[in-house]
């Protein structure tokens, strides 16, 4: 049952840019955020006084200026939001970038400056600098993590570990920290992993390669990828023809094992307790990937202010 292989690592090495991010998609979740703050969206009663009651007493017709300023090292994302956000806001707001998403910017940098009536700019203040701290933060984790790998040939990948309705911009700000992207959902790529060939009765033997065999001959176009618990596990895998072997939850001296098993038979990922500690270790034994969520789950906000000029 030895199938060739189809694809390398290379294949896998995607990075998700601005350009593919859906405009009118961003455009929903600007307007989301903008009627929880003008319009109580999210409560069962809505307010009696609706709109920003604080920016209301500012004079009608001001106008201004304002930076964008980093308070801490970070690497930057979300600059193509500003513009997005003042848009929702009022069309004679503008912003003009210094810096492109993925630059290393230190503490005291300019970002970039906004102008226009002092009302929008106001009140789209604090949803522009909730998504650009939020997206720096992962941009800047993901960096920590890249940097721990060094010069090795193993690449991070992410997960689908993250918030509903944000992910395709927690996925972009994790490629704009220099990792890479995994399936963007359920559609792009099959992986069976250990429920769904427990559901199959297939954890093992013929079965298991007979699911496989049946993933290859359903979806020809999409890459195939198992996910293992065990290097009994992986002959059944290979002479199916999977395309990645997952080996989930790995000792590092199993990891060796099983990438002696695999040779260069199939791409390999490991993934399940990866640690920021644990990926010098793992970098230096010839992984085809790593994949992490924590670099999204467990990122902080990165401290960026908005000062009046």
């Amino acid at each position: 049952m030895l199938t060739k292989r189809r694809y390398t690592p290379n294949n896998f090495r995607t990075r998700l840019s601005w350009a593919e991010l859906d405009p009118d998609y961003l455009r929903q979740l600007i307007g989301l955020a903008k009627i929880e703050d003008l319009a109580g969206a999210g409560l069962a009663t809505r307010p009696k006084q609706l709109g920003d009651v604080s920016t209301a007493l500012m004079p009608e017709t001001a106008s201004g200026r304002a930076q964008l300023t980093a308070r801490e090292p970070m690497i930057v994302c979300g600059l193509g939001l500003v513009q997005a956000v003042l848009d929702v806001y009022g069309q004679a707001c503008s912003f003009r970038a210094h810096l492109q998403d993925g630059d290393r910017v230190v503490a005291g940098e300019a970002l970039g400056t906004l102008s226009g009536p002092c009302g929008p700019l106001l009140q789209a203040e604090r949803v522009l600098l909730n998504f650009l701290q939020h997206l720096t933060g992962i941009a800047t984790e993901t960096h920590r993590y890249v940097d721990v790998l060094g010069s090795s040939d193993t690449v991070l990948l992410d997960t689908r570990k993250t918030l509903p309705g944000y992910r395709v911009l927690q996925k972009y700000a994790f490629a704009c920290g220099g990792g890479y992207n995994h399936r963007i959902g359920l559609f792009d790529r099959v992986v069976l992993k250990d429920n769904h060939l427990a559901v199959a009765a297939a954890t093992a033997g013929d079965r298991l390669s007979e699911t496989v065999c049946l993933a290859r001959k359903t979806c020809v176009d999409l890459a195939i990828e198992v996910e293992v618990d065990t290097l009994e596990q992986i002959p059944a895998v290979l002479d199916a023809g999977a395309d990645i072997i997952l080996l989930d939850n790995f000792s590092s001296d199993d990891l060796q094992r099983a990438l002696a098993l695999i040779g260069s038979r199939a791409c390999t990922e490991a993934s399940g307790g990866i640690r920021i500690d644990s990926l010098a270790t793992l970098a230096g034994i010839g992984l085809d990937f790593i994949s992490t969520g924590a670099p999204i789950h467990q990122s902080t906000w990165k401290d960026i202010s908005l000062d009046w000029q």
